[in-house]
C-alpha cells in the first residue's frame, strides 16, 4: 500500500462512492419482498446503476495523474480501461 504514490493510495482507500452506491441499490432490493425471477432482480440493479450513475458529476480528484501513475506502474495491465488519462 505505501509503495503507491498519495494519489494512488487516495484512489484506493477513498470508498465513499462505491458506498454508497451499495446503499442505493440495497435500499430498492429491500423495499421488495420477493423477486418474480432472477433476471427482474438483475433489471432493478441495472436500472437503479444507471439512475445512480446521472447523479455522479463530481470528477475525481487528479484522475489524469492517477491513471499516469497505474499506466507507468502497470503497463498493459491497465491499458484495458482505455485512454482515460
Amino acid at each position: 500500500y505505501f509503495e503507491y504514490s498519495p494519489d494512488i493510495r487516495r484512489a484506493i482507500y477513498t470508498t465513499n462512492a462505491i458506498e454508497a452506491m451499495h446503499r442505493q441499490i440495497r435500499k430498492v432490493t429491500k423495499t421488495k419482498g420477493a423477486f418474480t425471477s432472477d433476471q427482474a432482480l438483475l433489471k432493478l440493479v441495472y436500472l437503479t446503476v444507471k439512475e445512480i450513475s446521472k447523479k455522479w458529476t463530481m470528477p475525481v480528484r487528479n484522475w489524469g495523474l492517477t491513471m499516469q501513475q497505474l499506466h507507468i506502474k502497470f503497463g498493459d495491465r491497465i491499458k484495458a480501461f482505455g485512454n482515460s488519462f
